[in-house]
């Protein structure tokens, strides 16, 4: 039962990606289009630097277009092998029993106002819901905490370790509310963690051929990572008990997952290094050698002029715009990635970008070339609202290794809101992270904004000592 449970959640996974691709590629052929009557419009009288900008998004969207119908392609695959060994697990199943008819709602009580977010409770269906929910550990979870509200009291040993099958829905509630999670570079570890990163390939050496061999030098750095704790309490009031066992996890998990997502997101971009992870905007703006810089790791390089850049794009076409910041991202160094680009803005940079992007195409209708993906030089965009305006974080997002360590825990209490008839509930998880590769990465800012580290994060008042 679990493993056809678990076989569907990666097939619905699978198909919603399917969907998405096979959604870019209705946006690739409008974007087609509008390349193929731009070409069109070019005559004797175009300038050179026009051609050169068509040239590099045509070349772009050539390689974006084959690499989505690759992906389109293997996922196809994926999802009818899925289904094959899907078929063939519940056909070792017994059949469910039928589900009993609801008993009518008594008159005068609360209509239940949460119908969605039981049938989309995690993308499972009412059958999956319920072996879910059926569950020894989790009926034991959720049992506990209503007894302990009920009961006004605490559970005993204070901490209670979430099952197993629920650590994995909060990881994926962390993945669909942080924006950054899954193009970074994950390890999980247990106790300190070191990365090896191997040095520029060297050049192998002419020689004749019956003379001696050159010894080659390959240098090797590290990158370590400590442990930095992620969390906090919210209240829950004790009127959701009223509530179905689905709606109570779903409350749980939900917050917790949202919380600890904006909270990861930011310190994977703007991490002090201190008590957090540090993040991409602080190491770039480093204009000396950390005092605590290892002397195993990769040799410090100074990248506070390179790849942070500021671009006067305002008054500039939108071709000459996004030229320009094509140019500015080649400062970003992929040599050590998979090659796939990601660029992290806010909402209203993301609208600036839009609105230069806008055309008329040949039938007269309006449209943009952003989609999701940076214009000509490809990569996904992720909008997220703490960066800075005009500003564009841009790179190779898996050359930043983030250290993901096991043990996230809830704990209730009653004591401190007793009379408010609330419920603490805490949550933590625990990370620690670094760019691996600095040069992976650029600040980009437009409309002659200088990019800058400081980031405002959540206040420790818990610890005021800690943050002397």
């Amino acid at each position: 039962m679990l493993r056809a449970l678990m076989k569907r959640k990666a097939l619905d996974e699978k198909t919603r990606s399917l969907e998405m691709l096979r959604a870019k590629s209705e946006e690739l052929k409008k974007r087609e289009a509008e390349l193929a009557e731009a070409i069109k419009e070019m005559n004797k009288d175009t300038p050179e630097e026009e051609r050169k900008a068509l040239d590099e998004m045509v070349e772009s969207f050539e390689a974006e277009k084959a690499e989505n119908s690759k992906a389109i392609t293997d996922l196809d695959e994926e999802v009818r092998n899925l289904e094959s060994e899907l078929t063939e697990l519940e056909s070792q199943q017994e059949p469910p029993a039928a589900e009993p008819e609801p008993a009518p709602e008594p008159e005068n009580t609360r209509k239940d106002i949460r119908t969605m977010s039981r049938r989309n409770f995690f993308g499972m269906n009412v059958r999956e819901q319920a072996e879910f929910i059926a569950r020894d550990d989790v009926q034991k979870y959720l049992q506990e905490t209503r007894t302990a509200i009920r009961e006004k009291r605490a559970i005993e040993n204070v901490g209670l370790t979430i099952p197993q099958v629920m650590l994995g829905l909060i990881r994926e509630n962390i993945l669909e509310y942080s924006k950054l999670y899954k193009h970074v570079n994950v390890r999980v570890l247990n106790g300190s963690g070191r990365l090896l990163v191997m040095g520029t390939i060297p050049e192998a050496i002419w020689t004749d051929c019956c003379a001696n061999l050159n010894e080659l030098s390959l240098g090797f750095g590290d990158v370590e990572l400590e442990c930095w704790r992620v969390g906090g309490y919210f209240a829950i009031c004790n009127a959701n008990l009223e509530d179905s066992d689905i709606d109570l996890a779903a409350e749980i998990l939900t917050a917790i997952g949202q919380a600890i997502g904006l909270a990861l997101d930011k310190a994977i971009l703007y991490g002090t290094g201190t008590r957090m992870p540090e993040g991409i905007a602080t190491s770039l703006a480093q204009e000396s050698k950390p005092a605590d810089w290892p002397e195993t790791a990769r040799e410090w390089t100074d990248l506070h002029t390179s790849n942070i850049l500021k671009l006067d794009t305002a008054s500039m076409t939108a071709v000459e715009a996004f030229a320009a910041i094509v140019e500015a991202f080649g400062a970003a160094k992929g040599k050590y990635s998979r090659g796939v680009k990601v660029f992290a803005m806010n909402e209203k940079t993301y609208t600036s970008l839009t609105a230069k992007a806008i055309s008329v195409d040949a039938a007269g209708n309006i449209v943009t070339g952003v989609f999701d993906r940076m214009p000509a030089i490809g990569g996904v965009i992720e909008v997220l609202d703490f960066i800075q305006d005009d500003v564009i974080f841009g790179g190779y997002f898996d050359c930043y290794l983030l250290g993901e360590r096991a043990g996230t825990k809830f704990a209730t209490s009653e004591h401190v809101r007793f009379l408010a008839d609330q419920t603490i509930m805490r949550g933590t998880a625990r990370y620690d992270g670094k760019p691996a590769i600095r040069e992976a990465f650029v600040m980009i800012g437009i409309n002659n904004t200088q990019p800058t580290a400081d980031m405002t994060f959540a206040p420790d008042d818990a610890n005021p000592e800690d943050s002397e």
